[in-house]
């Protein structure tokens, strides 16, 4: 079995992944090498950043919250610690606080790693 994990800054995040072909796309590509993806400040609500490659996608109309993690133009994955609506694919959601998204995203670029844990 395959868990997915996700890492913020070196902190392991605890995330609910969803059940979709872009998640066990994702976990395949982090099976094969961890993934390091540059995120950057956007809109004052998120922080997004680009996979290096495309995922199937299923985008549909949605408004996010603070800890959804979401698939933007197939090619990059973007984490909230506020809201927004737009056409996005759901990879999952983050267990923690908005006031707790907000300490780890709000204040600066963060980088993220995704990882495969057996």
């Amino acid at each position: 079995m395959k868990n997915l994990i996700m890492e913020i800054n070196g902190t392991e995040i605890p995330v609910v992944w969803e059940d979709n072909e872009s998640i066990a796309a994702l976990t395949e590509l982090a099976a094969k090498a961890p993934i390091m993806v540059q995120m950057s400040m956007y809109g004052g609500f998120e922080q997004v950043g680009p996979l290096g490659t495309s995922l199937p996608r299923n985008d549909q109309q949605t408004t996010t919250s603070a800890g959804d993690i979401v698939l933007y133009s197939g090619n990059q994955i973007v984490v909230f610690y506020g809201s927004n609506s737009w056409a996005y694919t759901r990879l999952g959601h983050v267990e923690l606080s908005a006031a707790e998204m907000t300490d780890l995203l709000g204040y600066g670029d963060v980088t993220i790693a995704l990882s495969v844990e057996y």
